[in-house]
């Protein structure tokens, strides 16, 4: 019961710095006290409404806000998130954009399941959308999954993705961003061994650890110092009883929260306190840069704790993917199967969660591809989030993933004519 009631005494925290916050809002937003006019009224309304606010997100899954785009003929489509798979862990969710034609181009983007929702990629959709039919894994919070369902470590996660492949067909172009980088080359080369037929056409690997020693970062060396019985005792809870996944072991997204705040401690104490001051003088916005960041940000999910442990322990310990060792059940997964498939790989020059290097290893992993069907970007400049978002995502890496997915989807025009269609599309 320890793990238990301290997954609901972090629970009980969040929520009353909630209440702090709201009473404090509702206190110093009186009528009355406009006759006696003092700056630590404002100061404290504000106070409360961002803490509010900032609180209130830590438990509420972001909406993807994508509800329409510009078409080629210049008409509003609308679009519809749809789940069009439904599993106990995660969907797979399309993005049905009504009344215009498909498009030729299927994209599965493959999300990280890392502590934030799939959401996190809401802009690398949008971008998409416009010249793809767009797929989604959408992971669900482990808190509301019951115990029943059984548990889902990253051999689970990687016939997820294989399943999701399988039921888009052939013509499919997979981009995988970050941490299920590794596991979607794993599904790709056990698909291709299982079902050939089923393989996507282009496979792009968006700074993502295949080799996490390739070059060291903060997150590796984390990785190597801390023992899995350390990392078991400090980061696995249970639980609680609010939620429908009671009793299920977790990493609770709470305390991934703290760790991200950490990091960049200052950073985040300065913008906080300038939203603060923002609001008290009266220039603060419902959808300012602030809110929207932090909106996103603040919203974690809890994962499963087999899920956090085997990816610790087999992909940056044991570096199963990086020597070519991943077993799924009793299976060995052999990378030099994939024979077919296009892959490329792309990396931001100034990433410090997947430096460069940890990405570019899966190219030296498949034996089993041509020269002419791989390929490599590195991004000038870019740190982790920029490659898949941002103005380097949108006027370079975007443009090329389209040229690499024309070239590699059969009826292309070759390299030259995919590129320049991608960026005229871009």
């Amino acid at each position: 019961m320890k793990g238990m009631a301290t997954y609901d005494l972090m629970e009980s925290i969040r929520n009353t710095n909630e209440w702090m916050g709201a009473s404090a809002r509702a206190f110093a937003s009186y009528p009355v006290w406009g006759m006696a006019p003092n700056p630590m009224f404002k100061v404290m309304s504000a106070w409360g409404r961002v803490t509010e606010r900032s609180f209130a997100r830590m438990v509420i899954k972001p909406d993807w806000g994508i509800s329409n785009i510009l078409g080629e003929d210049g008409r509003d489509h609308t679009v519809e998130a749809v789940v069009e798979l439904a599993r106990p862990f995660g969907d797979l969710t399309r993005f049905k954009v009504h009344g215009r034609p498909e498009k030729t181009r299927r994209v599965l983007l493959c999300a990280p399941m890392s502590g934030h929702y799939a959401t996190l990629l809401r802009s690398t959709v949008a971008s998409l959308l416009p010249d793809c039919e767009v797929w989604v894994t959408d992971w669900h919070n482990a808190r509301d999954i019951p115990v029943s369902e059984g548990k889902f470590d990253i051999e689970d996660y990687t016939v997820y993705l294989m399943d999701f492949m399988r039921h888009l067909g052939p013509d499919t172009h997979v981009i995988a961003v970050c941490q299920p980088v590794p596991l979607a080359l794993a599904a790709t080369a056990y698909l291709a061994e299982l079902h050939p037929d089923a393989q996507p056409r282009t496979l792009t690997l968006i700074g993502g650890p295949i080799d996490p020693d390739a070059a060291p970062t903060e997150v590796t060396d984390f990785g190597r110092r801390v023992t899995m019985g350390q990392l078991e005792h400090l980061a696995i809870q249970r639980v609680g009883f609010k939620y429908k996944g009671v009793g299920r072991l977790v990493y609770p997204g709470l305390l991934q929260l703290g760790g991200f705040i950490s990091m960049n401690m200052d950073r985040h104490a300065q913008a906080f306190a300038d939203k603060i001051s923002a609001e008290a003088r009266g220039d603060g916005g419902e959808r300012d840069k602030h809110n929207r960041f932090y909106d996103e940000y603040l919203a974690v999910m809890d994962m499963t704790a087999e899920f956090y442990l085997s990816t610790v322990e087999r992909i940056f310990k044991d570096r199963e993917i990086a020597r070519n060792a991943f077993m799924v059940g009793k299976h060995k997964v052999d990378f030099s199967k994939i024979t077919k498939v296009a892959v490329k790989v792309v990396e931001g020059e100034k990433d410090d969660i997947s430096a460069p290097g940890q990405c570019y290893a899966a190219l030296d992993l498949l034996t089993g591809l041509a020269p002419e069907q791989k390929a490599s970007h590195m991004e000038p400049g870019a740190g982790h989030y920029g490659i898949f978002a941002g103005k380097s995502w949108r006027n370079n890496i975007r443009p090329l993933v389209m040229g690499f997915m024309d070239t590699h989807s059969g009826g292309g025009g070759g390299a030259t004519a995919g590129l320049k269609l991608a960026a005229s599309n871009g």
